[in-house]
């Protein structure tokens, strides 16, 4: 693909400077080696830090709009690449675009999104870096590049504010130490936001939606031993004290009804809030002044919860160190880093889409049935990582028609992701548990008690090492061609237990329906499914190393995890170069990411918790070229094969029995991706630059199957089963050995337990209905793959007659709808939307004061992040005694939205010292 050369020209643009503007070269390290970006013969988008002042470009959402085919949610820290991408949290499965700060892999996105104070430059190359950044960079990598050291004495303060009272403030300094050849370099930061842009009614509670509290403190020193050897190191500390702000945080829209029965899910194991809206609840305790009306059906910035979100990052250390000696025709260069990460995340549960009542009566249906609920339910999640990387390299510096490089990689990490849900107001679950001889026999029939009060408790452990062997050449076999040829073998290797616990509180998966939970013995509402649920199957599946065992004294179970993965990739390509105006190029690469687990988080113990590894095979053609020192025009087109996507999917519970959702990582057996990029700059008149972005993306299924969780009975109008249901209720029915599971929610008949007894029948009956229908995937787009995308900047300097300049730059970004699933319903997809941007800059005449003003999203709109989530709201169906009404329902498909920012305004003042 062709790079993003005309981009990072505009971004590179000395604008604030008096005379005309000019596209000055930009050099990259996108090939581990300083080239000029227009030289470069793969796919790169480069935003420096000048870049970013002139045009606004201050997060990673930003980035992407600025990039084709590139996708982010800040929420969840996710990224894709044209239409490839990792849609999960599971840190067991790995990114499909690697991030590498300085050279180190990471698995966050997030300091991509640091200050121009820190990042010198930002560099995405698209299309898979199947050589030299071969780890899992099947999508594509992002390299950040900090500001290092100088030889000359520097320091920059700058201060920001906006509204929402959010403030920053930031400083950096560098140069020479008293030690010859040493320079240092330091940098701090501190943001806050105290207003959230997300509005909570429920009074006394706080405001959501990026509200933060941020700091990173970062130092540098850099050696220059001699001429021929040469060091740096840098030690980056950061912290967040956030309230709903950060990654993980509230950034969605949930505009729907509260669901009123009694699981959000069907595999829900714990009455939830909503249930007190039911009218047949007395006693309902509600802290939120519009009751169980949800205020986000009129403004997707309002919500009700009694649970605020809560984002922290504490003791987190990120260490980057890289040596180089230069021999007279290569350099050897060792790059090491090391990474210690803790994150912690607390809010409601679940799917923070249910009404705020903190407690209310059930309806005494029987004897001893009238129970008070307190169904607050909250949940934590942590990850805890450590890591050290190693890299060794060789790379040619003789002259010569015939480059080089070599080297060896190693990576070494340690994680554990514990995740779980709780009941803090319910000391009934703390113990003891109903039915303990059934659901507890391995453990001599006695449950341990449950002091936390969790319900769902999972804490896996890994160990993950990645080795890797490569190399390139660069042939230049005639005076306007070079041919380049790629090769790594990668190793992988993923090893680790995950433990979990799992309990049933007052749904009618464990007992019939809430109402009956006094027929309990003892009347305890409360049961430990754990061994019900996660017991082993006959046969193990792969990837698991032994049975599942569980512990007597904490209630917990625990299986063994390990696998290896292995491939071999590369790229082959060739370059033209007529003129000096002028790179054409092809390019063959191929990726690949390892397999990894469906563990953790939101899962518990999956049948089927392996999954294969990714590779794609992917053709680039492009052309970069400059026409009379005023147009820069990048046009290309690719094409990808894409085999065995990794998709989360939920294998969901229809039966209405005592069973939750197998959660697994599916692989979509065949996929493509193809597309145009056209990207240019045109500076029509001295002074006057317009940039002109478009990103045409088609991806798609092309082969696979498999059952949408927000319609397993297949009853979207869109919706394409490959089985009718004549042939699963022959099935069902008829024959034990069906691929064709109930669905009683959608049932037009009474179901019949084993003991005769009618327990559940559908209160709107669908007559197509009653089954799980497997669907086909052919043709249906990838997650988050707009067709479309369109960003527009035009940037026009005004030098001041007394000196200095005043620099206007607006920006118009549009971007196509898109849909957050494998399956294309109208409930998965996110509209198309727009937004306009502002700038301001007054440069002062010495060049040591900047003043910008700023404003975003101009007009107010909604923008969306990727595509939507849709969700069945079910519970368990029940037909209770004589004469009382149906209280559980299907209540069909809502849609989750992820937004981005309101309009935010502010000024921002930089102040340079030397």
């Amino acid at each position: 693909m062709a790079s993003s050369a005309v981009l990072a020209a505009v971004l590179t643009t000395t604008a604030h400077a008096q005379g005309v503007n000019t596209i000055e070269e930009l050099v990259v390290t996108a090939e581990k080696r300083e080239q000029s970006l227009q030289d470069v013969p793969v796919a790169v988008s480069a935003f420096t830090s000048e870049g970013r002042d002139l045009i606004g470009i201050t997060s990673v959402q930003d980035i992407t709009n600025f990039t084709p085919g590139l996708q982010y949610s800040s929420q969840t820290d996710r990224v894709s690449l044209r239409g490839v991408g990792r849609t999960s949290n599971v840190h067991s499965a790995d990114a499909s675009v690697s991030v590498y700060s300085d050279g180190i892999y990471t698995t966050s996105t997030v300091e991509a999104g640091k200050t121009p104070l820190f990042l010198e430059r930002t560099e995405i190359l698209r299309g898979p870096q199947s050589t030299l950044y071969g780890r899992n960079a099947v999508a594509g990598a992002i390299n950040l590049v900090s500001k290092r050291p100088t030889e000359e004495w520097y320091a920059e303060a700058r201060a920001q504010y906006q509204n929402y009272d959010h403030s920053l403030l930031e400083f950096a300094a560098s140069g020479p130490t008293k030690i010859p050849g040493v320079y240092f370099r330091v940098a701090a930061n501190w943001e806050k936001q105290r207003k959230g842009w997300i509005d909570n009614i429920v009074p006394g509670m706080p405001d959501e939606g990026n509200v933060i509290d941020t700091n990173i403190v970062e130092g540098q020193l850099k050696f220059d031993f001699n001429e021929n050897f040469e060091g740096w190191a840098k030690l980056t500390w950061i912290e967040w004290r956030n309230g709903g702000g950060g990654p993980g945080a509230r950034a969605t829209w949930t505009p729907a009804p509260y669901p009123t029965t009694e699981a959000l899910f069907s595999t829900a194991i714990t009455l939830n809030p909503g249930y007190g809206c039911n009218p047949n609840t007395t006693n309902v305790v509600n802290p939120s002044p519009m009751g169980c009306t949800n205020p986000a059906l009129t403004n997707p910035r309002k919500i009700a919860s009694t649970i605020p979100y809560d984002v922290d990052l504490n003791g987190t250390y990120i260490f980057a160190s890289e040596w180089t000696y230069h021999f007279p025709s290569f350099d050897l260069r060792y790059l090491t880093g090391a990474v210690n990460y803790n994150y912690a995340l607390n809010g409601p549960t679940p799917v923070d889409h249910t009404a705020p009542i903190t407690s209310y009566r059930l309806p005494s249906l029987i004897p001893g049935g009238n129970i008070t609920v307190n169904p607050t339910y909250a949940f934590n999640y942590q990850e805890r990582e450590n890591w050290w990387s190693n890299e060794l390299t060789l790379i040619s510096t003789h002259e010569g028609p015939l480059q080089w490089l070599a080297g060896l990689y190693y990576w070494d990490e340690n994680y554990t992701q514990p995740v779980y849900t709780y009941l803090p107001n319910e000391p009934r679950v703390e113990g003891p548990f109903g039915v303990p001889a059934v659901l507890c026999a391995q453990r001599a029939g006695v449950c341990p008690p449950n002091p936390n009060r969790r319900i769902f408790d999972t804490a896996p452990e890994f160990d993950i090492t990645s080795k890797a062997a490569y190399g390139q050449i660069d042939w230049q076999f005639a005076e306007t061609f070079t041919f380049t040829a790629g090769l790594r073998y990668s190793v992988d290797h993923k090893e680790g237990v995950e433990r979990g616990r799992l309990l049933c509180y007052l749904v009618a998966g464990c007992f019939a329906a809430p109402e009956l939970n006094g027929a309990v013995p003892g009347g305890i509402p409360v049961v430990d499914i754990t061994e019900n649920q996660w017991s082993s199957r006959p046969v193990l599946p792969e990837g698991v190393d032994g049975p599942t065992t569980f512990d007597r004294a904490t209630g917990y179970a625990m299986r063994k995890l390990s696998d290896t993965w292995k491939e071999a990739t590369g790229n082959v390509g060739v370059k033209w170069e007529p003129d000096a105006d002028t790179n054409a190029y092809a390019r063959y690469s191929h990726g690949y990411k390892p397999g990894g687990y469906r563990i953790g988080i939101d899962v518990g113990f999956s049948p089927n918790p392996r999954t294969e590894k990714e590779t794609v095979d992917a053709f680039e053609v492009g052309m970069k070229k400059t026409f009379g020192g005023n147009l820069q025009t990048n046009l290309a087109a690719f094409w990808y094969d894409y085999k065995n996507a990794q998709i989360p999917l939920s294998v969901i519970n229809t039966s209405g029995a005592v069973a939750v959702s197998e959660a697994i990582l599916y692989n979509v057996p065949e996929a493509t991706s193809k597309g145009i990029e056209l990207e240019s700059i045109w500076q029509p008149i001295d002074n006057l630059q317009i940039l002109f972005n478009y990103s045409y993306l088609d991806a798609e299924i092309t082969e696979g199957t498999a059952v949408d969780p927000a319609d397993p009975a297949a009853l979207n109008a869109r919706a394409r089963p490959i089985t009718d249901r004549s042939t699963c209720r022959a099935t069902v029915y008829g024959d034990a050995t069906t691929t064709c599971a109930a669905d009683v929610y959608t049932s037009p008949r009474p179901v019949v337990n084993a003991a005769g007894q009618t327990t559940q029948i559908s209160a709107n009956p669908d007559p197509n209905g009653g089954f799980q229908r497997v669907q086909d995937l052919d043709g249906n787009s990838l997650p988050n793959a707009p067709r479309h995308k369109i960003a527009i900047n035009a940037n026009y300097t005004y030098d001041l007659p007394t000196g200095g300049a005043i620099v206007g730059s607006v920006s118009y970004i549009w971007r196509d709808a898109q849909y957050g699933s494998i399956f294309n319903r109208d409930y998965y997809k996110s509209p198309s939307w727009d937004q306009w941007d502002a700038r301001v800059t007054w440069q002062a005449p010495d060049n040591k004061v900047t003043v910008i003003a700023f404003i975003r999203n101009i007009f107010d709109d909604l923008g969306y992040e990727g595509g939507a989530g849709g969700v069945r709201r079910a519970g368990s169906v029940y037909t209770p005694p004589a004469g009382a009404p149906i209280v559980n329902s299907v209540q069909g498909v809502y849609s989750t939205y992820p937004l981005t920012a309101p309009r935010t305004y502010g000024v921002e003042l930089q102040y340079r010292f030397f």
